[in-house]
């Protein structure tokens, strides 16, 4: 992607983010970059492309950031610390209807977005797992591949809008609570007292 092409998507991101993507058409869009709708059409095609290339560049900018996470040298407890850290930092930003639009009015990014952090979700909570285990924070029975899918269902639960409506309940909160919920089901003794020290001095999320 040309670094033109790659601000238009990375802007327009942030539009949609803040907005919502039903409300703002391709005028509205254009005004927001400061560009004309001809420069933009040069780069999109329509809405649609333009959400879906969004989708996109956002789970490959999260991939990208989550595995730099992972390759800091941090335990396993520290390590979901800091990757809950930053998803709930992103999920913060994000306004409540997104989801809802993604995935009414723009199928096939949906099912890119669903498709592509399932799989990376899966990738990132299985590694850390194995991690946990062999440092003894973790315990030794667990079952990965059935408490990984576990997991993704419940975070897949963190943005549904009936069970947590966005005018009660804040996503980054709900993430915090899915780590500390995740992090006390798959702990060691050992883990536990460290999880317990952890969240005592960092206090996330409040």
């Amino acid at each position: 992607m040309e670094a033109r092409e790659e601000e238009i998507i990375d802007q327009s991101a942030k539009v949609f983010m803040r907005l919502g993507i039903r409300s703002v058409n391709m005028d509205d869009m254009a005004q927001h970059l400061r560009i004309s709708k001809k420069t933009l059409y040069q780069f999109v095609k329509n809405k649609n492309d333009l959400v879906t290339r969004i989708v996109s560049h956002i789970t490959a900018h999260h991939r990208t950031c989550i595995w730099e996470i992972c390759g800091q040298g941090h335990n396993a407890i520290d390590e979901n610390f800091e990757i809950t850290r930053f998803v709930a930092a992103q999920v913060g930003q994000i306004n409540p209807s997104v989801h809802f639009d993604l995935e009414k009015y723009h199928p096939k990014a949906w099912e890119l977005l669903n498709t592509t952090e399932r799989k990376d979700i899966l990738e990132c909570v299985t590694g850390n797992m194995q991690k946990g285990i062999a440092e003894g924070l973790y315990r030794e029975d667990l079952d990965i591949d059935v408490v990984s899918r576990v997991y993704i269902s419940r975070f897949d639960a963190c943005f549904d809008g009936e069970l947590f409506p966005a005018d009660k309940y804040r996503f980054d909160k709900v993430i915090w609570e899915l780590f500390r919920y995740h992090t006390r089901g798959i702990a060691s003794e050992k883990g536990l007292k460290y999880l317990t020290k952890k969240v005592k001095n960092e206090h996330p999320g409040k």
